[in-house]
């Protein structure tokens, strides 16, 4: 499952260069997260880091993108090959 950046996102920029995938980036108004580069850090580390450094605790689990272990592990081989 990608995360997601809520509106109570207070634009601190802490998220950003937390992320490893560079799944995160600024959207019109807030940061917002790409659902395919999201991979909730699974093979860099045990948590989420955006998760961990926000301040105001807006970055649930988006919904509208289930996605199990596996699949989180295979999108994250896949972004490892796209950067090799």
């Amino acid at each position: 499952m990608a995360l997601l950046i809520t509106d109570e996102c207070i634009n601190c920029d802490v998220c950003e260069p937390e992320c490893p995938n560079q799944a995160i980036s600024m959207g019109e108004t807030i940061y917002v997260i790409d659902p395919k580069r999201c991979t909730e850090c699974v093979g860099h580390f045990d948590e989420p880091q955006c998760v961990q450094v926000c301040p105001v605790a807006c970055i649930p689990k988006d919904p509208a993108y289930v996605e199990s272990s596996e699949t989180l592990w295979a999108k994250y081989r896949r972004l490892q090959a796209e950067a090799a």
